[in-house]
């Protein structure tokens, strides 16, 4: 039933999204050259994905920390697409190819598995989502330690109902953008096991 309910949504969203997707698309391209940006994340059962969505920084120097100071590389487009989620859409392709779901966990990077305890690991017993109930409680506010606690409860409740009022309280959120940024960071600070 949610994979079926996926498609339902992300394939007809992809098509009545994609004029704005290619606007997105010639913005990126004629202001920065480079439209997407890849990574490999860790998807259901911890099995690695190829997540895609748009490019919103410039490359950090060469030896540089690339966390270090991520709003100033942040592109003015970027700036946009990160204020109201705009630069999560091309994961829609990953839902309809079956890596992600519309809700569940987000996808984190592929060095923070060996640094969970074994309860936190269960938060790829359900596909990763672009949003996910951490996400509706403070998205990158959140102090990660608090936001798995809100995925492994999410794991443990999920259902078609849950995942209806997340997908609301999304939409309102994304809308008036809260909770996007933390603090310097366009993202949380990285993972170390204890924050």
């Amino acid at each position: 039933m949610y994979r079926l309910r996926d498609l339902l949504i992300a394939v007809p969203a992809l098509l009545l999204l994609s004029p704005l997707l290619l606007l997105i698309i010639l913005g990126l391209w004629l202001s920065q050259g480079r439209v997407f940006f890849f990574q490999q994340r860790p998807g259901r059962y911890e099995r690695p994905f190829t997540l895609i969505k748009f490019s919103t920084l410039y490359d950090a120097a060469p030896g540089a920390d690339e966390y270090a100071d991520q709003q100033a590389r942040l592109t003015p487009l970027g700036r946009h697409l990160r204020r109201f989620s705009l630069d999560e859409l091309p994961q829609l392709l990953n839902v309809i190819r079956g890596d992600m779901s519309l809700v569940g966990p987000r996808p984190l990077l592929m060095a923070y598995l060996p640094l969970y305890t074994e309860a936190e690991r269960r938060r790829h017993e359900v596909p990763p989502g672009i949003t996910g109930w951490a996400q509706i409680h403070g998205r990158n506010d959140l102090p990660f330690k608090t936001r798995f606690q809100y995925d492994l409860w999410y794991v443990d409740h999920r259902s078609l109902r849950l995942d209806w009022l997340i997908l609301w309280r999304t939409l309102r959120q994304v809308l008036i953008g809260r909770g996007v940024y933390a603090d310097a960071h366009t993202t949380s600070p990285p993972f170390d096991g204890t924050n």
